[in-house]
């Protein structure tokens, strides 16, 4: 598939722009175990045309990132062209707009998901982003606002009409948030449209190989899209990608292997952010996730949880693989709430 001039070949793997998720170490993670297209977190365009520090920080890009792009979301029109103008000076190689974030706090503003209830706007906003910007502009959006509003096959066709160069699908409303179970039919639908040429790219409750492979048979999109799946199994990708090429599963990690993807994380994370507690607090949504049903882990969950220092991290880990090192993790029932 193409995105403007970039050449993806097979069925590339997005890893979708997630708030304080899918920052540096995080994507460096992703992507050394097979994603294959990278995505910054989701940047307020208000924040942006204000020039605050924090959010210009998340534009940082890096070699490995590659191809890479850079996601903005906001209500306003003439500041979400600006957001992007000002996107593309840090030369992603692609521009993605958030039509998709069905969060309180996103739509409360009319921004993310809460244009879906203004289709005019949505395409309005893509049209003049795509005019004021020289890179291909992609968008990420959902089925609709209720299930009984599900206008995603008209988006379709308006993203493509005004130059939208790829469309990201989560299978869910925005009143459904991220409860349920992900609709993939009307991917399927928008996909085997023959007015639709633009490449379409499912995400959605994407937690193992098998399913990955599920949905691509069932829909037929050109690629896939692994957000909440990738927190605390990096190695996802790795896994989807070997099943799709050669039908075998890959053995889970061990928990000695767990504990080395999650020290290498943490390394990564001082080498950016200096040895401060910065570096260590903003992956307790990733130690969450991690160590699937190992019996009478609570204790050292919390103490994951409430590690201040890499340090103290480090002998945390060490005493679970002293614990638990001839557990065998299994996730093949991990919940993604």
């Amino acid at each position: 598939m193409k995105i403007g001039n970039i050449e993806l070949k097979g069925t590339p793997l997005f890893l979708a722009p997630m708030e304080d998720v899918t920052y540096k170490s995080f994507r460096m993670i992703c992507k050394k175990y097979g994603a294959d297209v990278m995505c910054t977190e989701f940047i307020s365009s208000e924040a942006l045309i204000r020039d605050i520090e924090k959010t210009k920080q998340k534009m940082s890009l890096f070699d490995f990132d590659r191809p890479v792009g850079i996601q903005i979301y906001g209500h306003n029109i003439e500041s979400m062209v600006m957001a992007a103008k000002a996107a593309e000076e840090a030369r992603p190689n692609f521009i993605d707009i958030n039509f998709g974030c069905p969060m309180k706090k996103i739509v409360r503003h009319g921004a993310g998901s809460a244009i879906l209830k203004d289709l005019p706007k949505m395409q309005e906003m893509a049209a003049e982003i795509v005019k004021a910007v020289s890179l291909p502009v992609t968008a990420k959006t959902r089925l609709g606002w209720t299930e009984s509003s599900k206008p995603i096959i008209e988006v379709a066709e308006r993203m493509q009409d005004v130059g939208i160069a790829a469309l990201a699908i989560h299978g869910r409303t925005r009143e459904q948030l991220y409860t349920g179970e992900a609709d993939w039919t009307l991917m399927g639908e928008i996909k085997n449209n023959s007015k639709i040429t633009i490449p379409i790219i499912g995400n959605g409750d994407i937690n193992s190989a098998e399913k990955a492979k599920r949905f691509l048979d069932e829909t037929g999109v050109d690629a896939l899209m692994i957000g909440r799946g990738a927190i605390g199994r990096p190695w996802i990708f790795k896994e989807v990608k070997h099943y799709l090429t050669t039908g075998e599963l890959l053995p889970f990690p061990s928990v000695p292997e767990v504990v080395q993807i999650l020290k290498d994380q943490i390394q990564l994370n001082v080498e950016w952010l200096g040895n401060g507690q910065s570096a260590t607090v903003m992956l307790r949504r990733h130690f969450a996730k991690y160590f699937p049903g190992l019996p009478n882990f609570r204790e050292l969950k919390i103490k994951l949880l409430r590690a201040e220092t890499s340090n103290e991290v480090h002998e945390i880990l060490d005493e679970i693989v002293t614990i638990y090192g001839s557990y065998q993790l299994d996730y093949s029932n991990v919940s993604l709430r």
